[in-house]
């Protein structure tokens, strides 16, 4: 069943060549007790790593079953010392941090074996050697015999043809050395035991046959084979280490030095603490101002202006550069053009059917609606003589199914009452009580005048309409002066201040109001209604000149063309609004109102798009931007100690290589591939990573709790810093990641590492 035929080996030391195995040819049977005389240095440890597949034969060829082994890959040789030989050294090789069981059950873990399988044989054999009772003790818990014992319980594990035994009594005293001869001739019964050996005594007492060797090559064979020939195919299941096996030998080693392991996980945890304790203190600083976001921007209008600019980023950019003098390109003798502001504006023209798009909004996302109009209200105020108003002083309240909420939400009424009808007006004062200077002057009082509620409250405006006040002469229309008589007419409407309203405290919304008289939609509707059947409208509707100045409006132009809308707007025949404010009920659902509104452009030409401002997103992008920006400064700084931890790791896992060197060999002797010594340390660093993530998380989740008390006795704010769980998985996962990084070299090392050599480290 094996066969070596004219196997050469040669081992290069700088120029220096020695052949150790000088053209060996021999033939084994299946069952025989063969031993090895020879010197040392004769070449019969190297002829047993050749038949075991641990070293490579120069030339020649190692025959399994009729099977040639000259195109076999390494995976081929790991697969076959793990199915087809069983190794006993003269130094046991056994794993010192994992029991004897788990000793015995290695080769058939790398075959694949189910734990309830391998364990159940594994037993079976450590009884057969007299060990059972010791099945959970350590390898240093047992003697040298004993530990033997179990090397004879692994190498028969995977019930392979060939055993292979280098000196398996050297380190023996006689009377335990004759046990172990024993197990070995009773296991040469029915397999094919090749025994090396310095003692012709132990070889002469126990073997069948006997092999001399000297300086390289096979001197005599007491009884040579020569077997006809073979065709069979080799049989080999392929070996493959999982990762919890991996893992599994990874923590009984780091259990072995757990000072070493925790104070790595430390040094390697300190930038997950610093990255966590930033990311705590960012996520509860930006649920606070999320919070003051939602209290005080929830009802920041959504803006609809005749004109919205356009900045986008690579705008902006350009704008910034030309202010600061850094766009310096300039092409001699080439003139370019200069792009203007206007051309970074775009013109909403709002029309009828766009105002009933807006007016079908979802009534439940709104908590009121605006609109600005340029239709003048001809006011009049009587405080010691009666004067014509010509300053816009009133502004619109936002109206809704529930129309204080909106108002009541962010101001409070300090005095009077909410306006009920149509023609009651609120005064809206400052965070000071202080009023527009030009309010002041136009209801009558100076800038030095100090108003007490109770005489402003319940004053009287008139609201004078186009057939009072406009009277024809001539071919145009002049506005009544005598405000006396006007401000007694019985056709006016009369308003009456019946509150008093201040914004809340630290309310945007309520500080970007201003001050000023405010007054109820339908107080707009009402006049423009009466003012589109005045005979000022009606005369202006059918001429081309201007009512109002006696000139020709000039149709060449477009601003001539506009002209003529605008003055009939102005007299309140035209009721399209010149800007519109949406005030969402809540922050929720400004995001719903945002996409009706941008629902409407997706169909319509660049220029026919109504662009909108949405105050709230303006102010809340600015502050989330800052506080990135902050975090992201913080973290970068932390994240050089991460690197130096990943760095740490490596050198630490390059000293645990150098430390598991035979570990690294014995399993390479079980039939571990490569991948599988790499996935060994992988899984080392994997444990390191995951302990010094969860150590960070713990030790930042601890130092919160400290940083929250001083937070609170600087700014008020209880438990501001606050760990999101989605990011402390995501730092474990990075700590992982970056150790498996800091650790993927010296696993690559330790795949590399001679199996022979590997094992003659002590």
């Amino acid at each position: 069943m094996l066969k070596l035929k004219n196997i050469k080996k040669f081992y290069k030391t700088g120029d220096f060549k020695q052949q150790t195995l000088k053209d060996v040819s021999v033939e084994f049977r299946e069952n025989e007790f063969v031993a090895i005389l020879g010197p040392s240095g004769s070449g019969k440890t190297t002829l047993l790593n050749i038949i075991g597949g641990l070293d490579k034969y120069d030339s020649g060829d190692l025959i399994i079953n009729g099977k040639s082994t000259k195109k076999f890959k390494n995976k081929d040789f790991d697969a076959y010392r793990n199915n087809c030989i069983g190794f006993i050294f003269q130094s046991y090789n056994l794993i010192n941090h994992i029991s004897i069981l788990e000793n015995v059950e290695m080769s058939m873990t790398l075959s694949g074996i189910s734990k309830r399988k391998r364990k159940k044989k594994a037993l079976e054999l450590l009884k057969k050697v007299g060990l059972k009772q010791h099945a959970h003790k350590k390898p240093n818990q047992l003697s040298g015999g004993q530990m033997q014992r179990v090397a004879i319980a692994r190498a028969l594990a995977n019930d392979p043809n060939i055993i292979l035994a280098d000196e398996p009594t050297g380190a023996l005293d006689s009377k335990t050395s004759i046990q172990i001869m024993k197990l070995i001739e009773e296991i040469a019964k029915d397999k094919l035991v090749i025994m090396v050996t310095h003692n012709p005594e132990l070889a002469s007492t126990y073997a069948s046959r006997i092999i001399e060797f000297k300086d390289g090559e096979m001197v005599s064979d007491s009884n040579p084979f020569e077997s006809k020939e073979n065709n069979n195919e080799i049989k080999i299941r392929k070996t493959k280490m999982n990762f919890l096996t991996a893992l599994n030998l990874s923590f009984n080693n780091i259990k072995t030095k757990k000072g070493r392991t925790l104070i790595t996980s430390f040094a390697s945890s300190i930038g997950i603490i610093g990255i966590a304790l930033i990311l705590s203190l960012s996520n509860g600083f930006q649920i606070q101002i999320d919070k003051f976001e939602k209290e005080t921007l929830s009802q920041m209008p959504i803006a609809i202006t005749p004109e919205y600019t356009i900045m986008d980023e690579e705008s902006s950019k350009k704008l910034m550069e030309d202010i600061r003098g850094e766009n310096k390109k300039v092409k001699d003798g080439k003139i370019t053009a200069l792009k203007s502001f206007e051309a970074l504006t775009h013109k909403n023209n709002i029309t009828e059917e766009y105002i009933n798009y807006i007016e079908n909004i979802d009534s439940s996302y709104i908590g009121g609606i605006s609109y600005n109009r340029i239709t003048r209200l001809n006011l009049l105020y009587k405080n010691n003589n009666a004067k014509l108003i010509t300053s816009n002083i009133l502004f619109p309240l936002p109206e809704s199914d529930q129309n204080e909420n909106i108002i009541t939400d962010n101001f409070d009424v300090i005095y009077g009452n909410m306006p009920k009808e149509y023609n009651e007006l609120v005064l809206l004062i400052d965070s000071k009580n202080r009023l527009d200077e030009k309010v002041l002057n136009e209801l009558g009082y100076t800038t030095q005048n100090e108003i007490d509620f109770e005489d402003i409250v319940n004053k009287e405006i008139k609201v004078v309409l186009n057939d009072t006040l406009y009277k024809k002469y001539s071919n145009f229309f002049i506005q009544n002066t005598d405000y006396e008589d006007l401000y007694d007419d019985e056709s006016n409407i009369t308003l009456k201040i019946t509150g008093i309203i201040r914004g809340k405290e630290d309310n945007q919304f309520a500080k970007l109001s201003g001050t000023g008289l405010c007054y109820k939609e339908s107080l707009m509707e009402y006049v423009m209604e009466k003012n589109n059947d005045s005979e000022i409208v009606k005369e202006q509707t059918n001429s081309d000149y201007n009512v109002l100045t006696g000139k020709k409006f000039d149709y060449e132009t477009e601003d001539g063309k506009k002209e003529k809308d605008n003055t009939l707007a102005l007299l309140g025949a035209k009721t399209t609004p010149f800007s519109i404010q949406i005030y969402p009920k809540n922050f929720d659902y400004k995001d719903k109102l945002t996409q009706y509104l941008d629902n409407y452009n997706k169909s319509k030409k660049e220029e026919d798009k109504i662009l909108y401002t949405d105050y709230a997103e303006a102010i809340t992008s600015l502050s989330g931007n800052i506080m990135s920006a902050i975090t992201i400064v913080l973290i970068a700084f932390s994240t050089i100690s991460l690197i130096v931890s990943s760095i740490m790791i490596g050198i630490i896992i390059y000293i645990s290589v150098l430390e598991r060197t035979k570990e690294i060999g014995i399993l390479r002797a079980l039939g571990a591939r490569k991948k599988d010594i790499t996935r060994v340390f992988n899984a080392e660093t994997f444990i390191i990573g995951l302990s010094s993530g969860i150590l960070g998380i713990t030790i930042a989740n601890i130092l919160i709790i400290p940083a929250n008390i001083i937070l609170k006795d600087l700014s008020g704010l209880e438990n501001v810093a606050r760990l999101n769980p989605l990011h402390a998985l995501i730092l474990i996962s990075i700590s992982i990641t970056l150790t498996l990084l800091g650790g993927f070299i010296p696993s690559i090392i330790a795949a590399k590492k001679d199996p022979v050599e590997a094992l003659r480290t002590e």
